[in-house]
């Protein structure tokens, strides 16, 4: 039994950690600080976007998603991009993941977004055999960065 929750101010020492993981998995170190105003920032104002948590039957926090809310030109439509996705190694493979991203898809169907859109590393092959089976499109577009 799974529970999928919007990240409330009592979800933040069960949030970080996973944070901290999702981090780690992709090999950037962020200051603590600075995650916490960004989750503290969505839980002030949902409008911008939100954070997920999942949590098993004993209530341990096992995942987390943050969905960010834009419009994309070329669908002319409101998205919901699905910036993090995340869940502990030891609950991988049991549906979390998958229940994670169906309360995503439900949120962006709330909010009127068409579609829920999102990045995967190239090398991250679980995450991708997840999203080949639930039907997910991989898209042609690259992806770059400037800092500013």
């Amino acid at each position: 039994m799974l529970t999928i929750t919007v990240v409330g101010e009592s979800d933040l020492p069960d949030l970080m950690p996973l944070m901290r993981g999702y981090c780690d998995f992709y090999r950037v170190d962020p200051d603590d600080a600075d995650l916490t105003a960004m989750m503290r920032a969505l839980i002030a104002d949902p409008r911008e976007g939100l954070q997920l948590i999942a949590r098993d039957e004993a209530g341990a926090a096992v995942g987390f998603a943050t969905v960010f809310w834009t419009w994309q030109t070329l669908y002319a439509a409101r998205v919901g991009v699905l910036n993090d996705l995340f869940v502990t190694e030891q609950t991988r493979g049991t549906g979390a993941g998958r229940a994670l991203i169906d309360r995503c898809l439900q949120l962006c169907r709330e909010r009127g977004a068409q579609k829920l859109v999102w990045e995967t590393a190239p090398d991250n092959v679980t995450a991708q055999r997840l999203y080949d089976g639930i039907g997910a499109e991989k898209s042609s577009w690259l992806t770059y960065e400037l800092d500013a």
